[in-house]
């Protein structure tokens, strides 16, 4: 039987990974700043779901919060990075442009830096980083936001390209979505939201095929292609 570590696993799309997991037969932690939700969610689950209260802004205890699930969990399959946290800060206050360098830069990278070398010394891994589509260019209404996901983005391909030199079993998924129904989900004139059960179920399907990026929904690839090529002048006028 498989085992799978949602870090940020208390609501949005990790819980709902969680519970795809679990339908799957797999064995589940769930990472999550508060406790009582976190026992909340095992009671739930009739505790078929292993759980460990990590803030990974605390950067000094995250080895720590990390090593006690995966001694828990004794050998861990897949590791699916969804905490994280975004801002409409056009503004540019300091101490909100702060918040989500911390929790998306700081604490993330501190993650993958852990469960990377965790796969390495193990001999086998998967991990899953949810960044967005938000990576692609920079966004005026959320400027750390979009810098944070561009920053996750290029840290998993450095960790792939890390791998395949060094003929690792250590699988890289980027997945990045577009608008799902959750409260990251901010500002108005929001279009092709997704709910949170067809983006979980997308994202099951893109781990299972080891995918190395996958835009959630499938449809947003459109908006990527967009993106990518639009001149600078256009996107100053979005």
């Amino acid at each position: 039987m498989k085992k799978a570590i949602i870090i940020g696993g208390t609501s949005g799309i990790g819980r709902a990974l969680a519970e795809k997991l679990l339908e799957n037969q797999w064995v589940v932690g769930i990472t999550g700043r508060r406790t009582e939700l976190l026992h909340e969610i095992k009671k739930a689950s009739n505790n078929h779901i292993t759980i460990q209260q990590h803030d990974i802004t605390d950067i000094d205890t995250s080895d720590t919060k990390m090593e006690s699930l995966f001694k828990q969990l004794e050998t861990v399959d897949l590791v699916v990075v969804s905490a994280g946290i975004s801002e409409i800060n056009q503004e540019l206050k300091w101490e909100t442009e702060n918040k989500v360098i911390q929790t998306n830069v700081n604490g993330i990278a501190k993650v993958y830096e852990y469960v990377f070398s965790k796969f390495k010394e193990q001999g086998h891994g998967h991990l899953v980083g949810i960044s967005s589509i938000a990576s692609i260019r920079g966004n005026r209404y959320c400027p750390s936001y979009s810098a944070s996901k561009a920053f996750q983005s290029n840290y998993l391909e450095a960790l792939r390209c890390i791998s395949k030199n060094e003929k690792l079993n250590i699988k890289i998924t980027d997945i990045q979505p577009g608008f799902v129904d959750t409260p990251m989900a901010q500002g108005d004139g929001l279009f092709w939201v997704s709910s949170v059960k067809k983006a979980s179920h997308q994202i099951y399907l893109a781990i299972t095929k080891e995918k190395r990026k996958a835009y959630i929904t499938k449809r947003w690839r459109l908006i990527v292609w967009g993106m990518k090529i639009a001149p600078n002048w256009l996107l100053e006028r979005l």
